[in-house]
């Protein structure tokens, strides 16, 4: 994945980048963002660090707010891009002044190995077992974040929203748990088709998937038992629908000229073939920040009426 300047997106510079608050004064109306939040997980071992926005009117009063779990990419990908990258606490300062999200905490965890260890974890277990992310992410990450924070802490308060391999996270844990969470937003989801996973050269296979499918696994040998838990695909067809039915809870955007358009596609046809209401939308554009900066304000609009809907139930 291809990153561009890593100079800190401040508030300036997102401004500069278009996203200007037109009528509105930033210092009255601004969250706030820390990038060096840490949790101790007893389930890694270590100390897993995220980055936390917190809306405006945050420390002023005792009210109790919904939960975006923002995913990050692999290669370079880092918590701190969706602020310092994507601009995404000016963007959810404005949405929340003009009343199209609730007020919400926002938080992103890191997927990154300790160590300097570059194996992507594709935020899932390791097929040994030997590092279990999403075990994490789920029973401790999760509930410790709401518990310490002023959440809800109520499933339909809950929400995702990933980009690339975080995207592929994010349809994952909503398809998997729709008990734990309301909706997902997924853009540029890092989906491959079967003889996409197969025909990888075997270092970029290793250094994507030997945590989560094994390593050193070549060809067709790669579409095994770990492979087919975290396939979209393969997912959405032993997936229960019900929940799914009445709105569209997952949203999937991304480019035309995206390498994971047809495994998008892909999982769009067994979305619809399972009977799970979804939002699919593609437009022109790469896999890069200049296509995620333009496509956030929709993925936020799916999010913001997922919110609304459960405030009103």
């Amino acid at each position: 994945m291809q990153h561009d300047d890593r100079a800190p997106f401040t508030r300036r510079g997102a401004l500069a980048a278009g996203l200007a608050l037109p009528f509105l004064n930033l210092r009255a109306w601004a969250g706030t963002v820390d990038e060096a939040r840490i949790l101790q997980s007893g389930i890694l071992g270590h100390v897993v660090g995220y980055s936390l926005y917190l809306p405006p009117g945050y420390r002023g009063d005792s009210r109790r707010y919904p939960v975006l779990y923002l995913l990050h990419g692999a290669g370079d990908g880092q918590p701190a891009d969706w602020f310092r990258m994507a601009g995404i606490d000016i963007l959810l300062d404005r949405m929340i002044a003009e009343g199209r999200m609730p007020p919400c905490i926002a938080v992103a965890p890191d997927g990154r190995r300790p160590g300097g260890d570059g194996r992507a974890t594709y935020f899932l277990d390791d097929a040994d077992g030997g590092y279990r992310w999403r075990s994490m992410f789920l029973e401790e990450f999760v509930p410790r974040i709401e518990a310490t924070h002023q959440a809800v802490g109520t499933a339909g308060m809950r929400a995702l929203l990933g980009l690339s391999m975080g995207g592929h996270a994010a349809i994952l844990n909503q398809l998997q748990r729709p008990d734990l969470f309301a909706g997902a937003a997924a853009l540029s989801a890092a989906l491959r088709t079967p003889a996409q996973l197969a025909a990888m050269e075997p270092q970029a296979f290793d250094l994507r998937f030997a945590g989560a499918y094994g390593p050193g696994l070549l060809g067709e040998a790669r579409l095994n038992a770990a492979w087919r838990m975290s396939d979209i695909v393969a997912v959405a067809a032993r997936t229960d629908p019900k929940p799914f039915r009445r709105v569209p809870r997952l949203y999937l955007d991304l480019a035309s000229g995206d390498p994971f358009f047809e495994g998008n596609a892909a999982a769009h046809v067994a979305l619809d073939g399972a009977g799970i209401l979804h939002r699919f939308q593609v437009r022109e554009g790469s896999h890069d920040w200049i296509f995620w900066r333009a496509a956030l304000p929709d993925a936020l609009d799916h999010v913001g009426r997922i919110f609304t809907r459960s405030y009103g139930e």
